[in-house]
């Protein structure tokens, strides 16, 4: 065969890829979109999905339907999303537990390969506090007592890859401590547990913190965040104590299978970005914790693989097994 032949056949065939991509780009959305949330119903990131994919339908004028699928620690609603079509039509919310399954399980159903990342909503800090009548009035009296003691200290968390758990361990690995890890069935009753003074610390989201701090059943230490709170400016992050703690956020966003075409991730991009930005999105994400983090596709994926990077060395470095 002319091999002038087969390279203008194959050009052709480029051209025709191309012009069918930007052709499937230009007539979404072609219905409701159904986004995934790969947990139960009534989590906090799925208040903030709706929050802001509300004005986002608006904005590409089809409405977005929260599809709950849970199973597998969120692996079932993942590995649905990432075989869907990559028409734009079904997309993922994607989590910063996405990056945890990496360290708790042996095998996943996908790789991150498998997602087109399309922006961040936000991420919610956590806040390290203290029981009221251990005697640590700052940070720096928590960290005297645990080299004091070694090993006698106690922290709880939610459960091995929770949050709590994770923000933690992050604290730990960081400040070079060894205390007892303590794990409860829910955030109700660590915290009984924590104000009785049967705990030492807890890391919680900032949010149900500062009632308890305003009560004095709990005493804050410091937060995850990269800067102070505006809540509460005169508490200090825990890098500013000295300690090269990662930035710490539980955080979520949107996503879409893999070879979905650019124009669409783009025009799903431009909608949420000015979504997080109106006053009333931003006043509803601040309300449960969260604060808006807009970002281009390109800046949520490196976000998101240095999350998994993250999570990847702290795996190794805090012994942490898989358990699935």
């Amino acid at each position: 065969m002319d091999p002038l032949r087969v390279l203008c056949a194959a050009v052709a065939g480029v051209v025709a890829i191309a012009a069918g991509t930007a052709a499937l780009a230009q007539q979404w959305p072609t219905g409701p979109i159904t986004v995934v949330s790969p947990f139960v119903s009534g989590t906090t990131n799925d208040l903030v999905a709706r929050t802001v994919l509300g004005p986002v339908g608006q904005q590409v004028g089809q409405p977005f339907g929260l599809e709950n699928r849970p199973g597998g620690d969120g692996t079932v609603g993942v590995a649905a999303v990432v075989k869907a079509a990559p028409d734009g039509q079904t997309l993922l919310l994607s989590t910063s537990a996405m990056s945890t399954a990496v360290i708790l399980h042996k095998s996943l159903p996908y790789t991150l390969n498998d997602l087109e990342p399309i922006a961040m909503f936000g991420g919610e800090p956590a806040m390290l506090v203290a029981a009221p009548n251990k005697g640590y009035a700052n940070l720096t009296d928590l960290l005297t007592a645990a080299k004091a003691k070694p090993g006698e200290l106690k922290f709880a968390s939610v459960g091995v890859g929770s949050a709590s758990y994770i923000a933690g361990e992050r604290f730990l690995v960081a400040a070079g401590l060894s205390v007892q890890h303590v794990a409860y069935p829910g955030p109700s009753q660590a915290l009984a547990d924590l104000t009785a003074g049967r705990i030492d610390f807890y890391f919680i989201p900032v949010v149900p913190a500062l009632p308890l701090i305003t009560q004095g059943r709990v005493v804050p230490l410091g937060v995850t965040t990269p800067h102070r709170l505006q809540s509460l400016p005169g508490l200090q992050t825990l890098s500013e104590a000295g300690y090269t703690v990662p930035a710490y956020l539980t955080w979520c966003g949107l996503s879409a299978p893999a070879k979905t075409p650019r124009g669409i991730v783009d025009r799903l991009n431009s909608a949420i970005v000015k979504a997080l930005d109106l006053p009333a999105v931003r006043t509803k994400m601040l309300r449960v914790g969260f604060e808006p983090v807009p970002m281009s596709p390109e800046q949520y994926g490196n976000f998101f693989a240095d999350d998994v990077a993250a999570m990847t060395k702290l795996a190794k470095d805090a012994r942490i097994e898989p358990i699935h």
